[in-house]
């Protein structure tokens, strides 16, 4: 997890998004253990109860179960859960800005999918500095 917290949100609403992407990026897998309320306050030099409000809205969420001594753990179902709520989000929220932006610049299916495809070839290409380069004239005997 980042160690930065930004002011825009309080830390316990940015913890609990911060959990929430691990179990949707697969780090955190149904059935885990949450790290410890105490663990985290140390490593992330916050409050405990600051955690544990985090923590708290998971488990109201149906995504996190308490174990009476044993800690917290990823409900089965979390990700499945947290993944249609996401899609309705997006196709809610950011969607209609997005589509909007593609209705304004004209762009067509065509181009998202070849430009997606030439940023995705990009990214697995070697880059030039670690291709081999001819010598030039002053390296030359």
């Amino acid at each position: 997890m980042d160690r930065e917290w930004n002011d825009s949100q309080p830390i316990y609403r940015q913890l609990r998004d911060r959990v929430v992407a691990m179990i949707l990026d697969g780090v955190l897998k149904e059935g885990d253990p949450l790290p410890s309320v105490r663990n985290v306050a140390a490593e992330y030099r916050v409050n405990p109860l600051t955690v544990l409000k985090g923590y708290q809205q998971l488990v109201d969420e149906g995504l996190v179960e308490s174990r009476r001594g044993l800690g917290m753990f990823i409900n089965a179902g979390a990700r499945r859960q947290l993944l249609q709520g996401e899609r309705q989000k997006f196709l809610g929220e950011e969607w209609p800005r997005i589509h909007a932006t593609i209705e304004r610049l004209g762009l067509k299916a065509e181009e998202l999918l070849n430009g997606a495809a030439s940023r995705s070839s990009a990214d697995t290409a070697p880059s030039k500095s670690t291709e081999s380069n001819p010598p030039t004239d002053k390296e030359k005997p």
